[in-house]
């Protein structure tokens, strides 16, 4: 069953077509791999799902409802999140709260409450709403410190943390808003390979877990064609083949236009 579906897919910026009648399906509970050559058209699509950029035709269906065009934080809460090329945090908070953060935006609190319960002691008012939820919010942070291997680096600042735990970091906010579909643009950059080989295993851990969908754009092979059920590639904004790893392995048209180069990539 498809939890996402990408139907005829165009983008145009003025007269460049940077993504032109791309069509695909993710599968629920699977991995995909979306690859191609720099300027293929890979993050431009994750900006068309999220909602950053409007589409110019075609459609993107989320687990049976139109999302093209809706305002970003619609899709976030239909249960869309994503990491991106730059990695993106509170460079001055402590990896705690930037994971605690991204929890309470699932809070069930309004900033009222949240300014009158702030400033009272829980001792007294431990039992109130916002109290309870607080509770479980830090319990979800501390949970997710956890699964990505930060807790010993709890009270770090996040710009300090080596690049790769900043990754983790980045990956640990996105599953603090409890999505159906990760998005994960290049989450292997800048690591060295004993780093790809243990976000690899990470990926397929949170899947299991979480009983997440992951579309993932990747230029290190090992991880792609380690992890993925499915791979879509892309060249200069179109398709240029759908299959499993092994069949893209042996497409002759993506040894050409990729795979041969990827390597250097």
């Amino acid at each position: 069953m498809a939890l996402l579906e990408i139907n005829g897919l165009t983008k145009q910026f003025g007269g460049i077509v940077a993504v032109n009648d791309v069509n695909f399906t993710v599968e629920k509970d699977s991995i995909t791999g979306l690859i191609g050559p720099n300027g293929a058209g890979k993050t431009t699509i994750f900006n068309l799902i999220t909602g950053v950029y409007k589409v110019s035709s075609g459609s993107i269906v989320f687990d049976g409802n139109h999302i093209e065009n809706k305002e970003t934080y619609k899709i976030a809460d239909a249960g869309i999140t994503r990491t991106f090329q730059n990695i993106r945090l509170f460079k001055k908070l402590s990896v705690y709260e930037n994971i605690l953060t991204a929890c309470q935006y699932n809070a069930n609190y309004n900033i009222a409450e949240s300014m009158i319960f702030g400033f009272l002691p829980e001792k007294i008012f431990g039992n109130t709403r916002f109290f309870k939820e607080e509770r479980a919010l830090k319990e979800q942070a501390t949970e997710l410190m956890e699964i990505m291997g930060l807790s010993d680096r709890k009270d770090f600042i996040a710009n300090n943390l080596p690049y790769g735990l900043q990754r983790r970091l980045e990956i640990a906010r996105a599953l603090a808003l409890n999505p159906k579909l990760l998005l994960l643009d290049e989450p292997a950059a800048g690591m060295n390979p004993d780093e790809t080989e243990k976000l690899t295993e990470l990926i397929y851990f949170i899947r299991k877990k979480f009983n997440l969908t992951v579309l993932l754009i990747e230029h290190h092979m090992d991880l792609v064609m380690g992890t993925c059920d499915k791979i879509v590639v892309l060249n200069f904004g179109c398709k240029l083949a759908e299959g499993t790893p092994k069949e893209i392995q042996e497409n002759t048209k993506v040894k050409e236009a990729y795979l041969g180069g990827a390597n250097n990539a």
